[in-house]
């Protein structure tokens, strides 16, 4: 089928042979006709709501390749594998390939006629690569999970920051950027980052009336416990509790099995086959309960998750909603509960004194860059001498990009523009990022006032995003409103 005999029919055909589906949900439709008509879109629909359809079913019916930006190496290998099954030409470039898995898919997307191509934002970060998708008819620039995008966004990675220029390189390809959660101020700074100002947005609404939301206190690490002990011996089904450390996570493990809970653990020091194993028995219902850090969730499919349990307090609203709403994709009643303590606060304050680079980690990329000046380093080069971590460099060469202290040409080499600041020029360049631990404060308090609130937890939820076109006076699915609440 041709762009111009999409109709509308023969979009429902399409979705009924490849996908299996009678009809569109809500919102998919209208994403898929501006995918097909060249405009470049933002769309922002709970989890669950069925995104991925909206980018594989206009990347069937246009004529070239659409690529996929993930985050994700285990959801691209579902994904790819899933359309395998229905026939359909897909491969994804990660780095846990071998030499020759790379060479053979390299010679596939060379040969033209594949449909769909997935990637890591770091691999795109290789000219090699770069320079072989140049070669290649992409008429379609997937970014899943956009809000990584954004600087304001509950999980910003480095790495997004330069998929704005990337489809520069590329030829300008039809951009749609997808995600569960934003804010307006995410939204509006992924369209930039992106380089799509005139994006169309489509917005289908966080109301999820099949979650049930509540919130119980807990003083302290042992009522938090026997209250976690309590909860699990009423609930059935599957689920996931939220841990807020790899050390809680080990806890509260053990005190679960002790108790004679079945239950695995995932988080992201474990190795990869140790979490792939745990990933394993709870995706396939071999255990019905995962204890896990937030490494867990982005991009599983499991639809009959019966519960979320939040052991502590997550970071934000963003964090939080993207987690509970890993329950009920199946549209089936769930439970989204949050074991509420006030002094979860302190250890979100530990996590944030060292999230973003202060003066001095501009200081010592800046010396970095000034030894290497003659030499148009990559920034490999400036990694091996600096005496900052890969991601903290990362965050301090993209703010001396913004400021225009230095510049990337297409071949990846790093131009230092101004060698001759001084220690209290990069100060003041920092206080963006002073800004930002600001906001991240301010993210936090809006959930504990989620926690402390009397009125409905819904309508907090949905005052914190902006959603003014839902109207829930007692929303019925809540403790609040189950208690009379308004």
């Amino acid at each position: 089928m041709s762009i111009a005999t999409a109709t509308r029919a023969g979009l429902r055909t399409t979705l009924r042979e490849h996908f299996g589906f009678q009809q569109f949900r809500p919102g998919q439709e209208k994403v898929v006709r501006a995918a097909l008509s060249g405009r470049d879109t933002l769309a922002l629909m709970p989890t669950g709501s069925g995104k991925s359809l909206c980018f594989q079913l206009p990347g069937l019916v246009l004529e070239g390749s659409t690529l996929v930006i993930s985050p994700l190496i285990a959801l691209m290998k579902d994904q790819t594998e899933a359309l395998a099954e229905k026939g359909i030409r897909a491969v994804a470039f990660n780095s846990t390939m071998s030499t020759r898995e790379r060479q053979e898919a390299e010679e596939q997307v060379a040969r033209g006629g594949m449909e769909f191509v997935y990637t890591t934002p770091e691999q795109l970060a290789n000219r090699e690569f770069r320079s072989l998708l140049r070669r290649s008819s992409i008429d379609l620039f997937v970014v899943d999970e956009a809000h990584c995008v954004s600087h304001w966004g509950h999980d910003f990675r480095p790495d997004y920051l330069e998929l704005g220029s990337v489809v520069e390189e590329l030829g300008r390809p039809t951009v749609l950027a997808m995600t569960a959660t934003a804010t307006d101020e995410v939204v509006d700074d992924i369209v930039r980052q992106l380089r799509i100002p005139d994006a169309e947005i489509v917005h289908t609404g966080f109301y999820r009336p099949n979650l049930h939301l509540e919130v119980i206190p807990t003083p302290d690490e042992t009522t938090r416990r026997e209250r976690l002990a309590g909860l699990l011996a009423e609930q059935s089904g599957s689920g996931i509790i939220y841990a807020s450390t790899v050390k809680a996570v080990g806890e509260l493990t053990d005190f679960l099995q002790a108790r004679g809970f079945e239950t695995a653990s995932y988080h992201g020091r474990m190795k990869a086959s140790d979490r792939t194993a745990s990933q394993d028995r709870f995706m396939g219902g071999d255990v019905p309960i995962l204890v896990a850090t937030n490494a867990f969730g982005m991009g599983i499919d499991k639809p009959d998750i019966r519960f979320v349990i939040h052991a502590h307090l997550p970071g934000s609203i963003e964090a939080f909603y993207q987690e509970f709403g890993r329950a009920g994709r199946d549209d089936g009643p769930s439970q989204c509960i949050l074991l509420y303590s006030p002094d979860d606060r302190k250890l979100h304050s530990f996590f944030q004194s060292r999230r973003y680079p202060d003066a001095g980690d501009l200081v010592n990329a800046h010396h970095a860059l000034k030894r290497l000046a003659d030499k148009s380093p990559t920034f490999e080069d400036v990694q091996a001498i600096s005496p900052l971590p890969k991601t903290r460099l990362k965050l301090a060469l993209s703010l001396l990009r913004s400021r225009g202290v230095l510049k990337e040409d297409l071949s990846g080499h790093i131009h230092l523009i101004h060698p001759d600041l001084t220690r209290d020029d990069l100060a003041r360049m920092v206080r963006d990022y002073e800004e930002r631990d600001a906001r991240d404060q301010l993210k936090l308090q809006r959930l504990v006032d989620y926690a402390e609130s009397r009125g409905c937890r819904w309508q907090s939820v949905l005052d914190y995003f902006s959603d003014q076109d839902t109207e829930i006076p007692a929303c019925g699915h809540c403790d609040r409103c189950d208690a009379g609440a308004t």
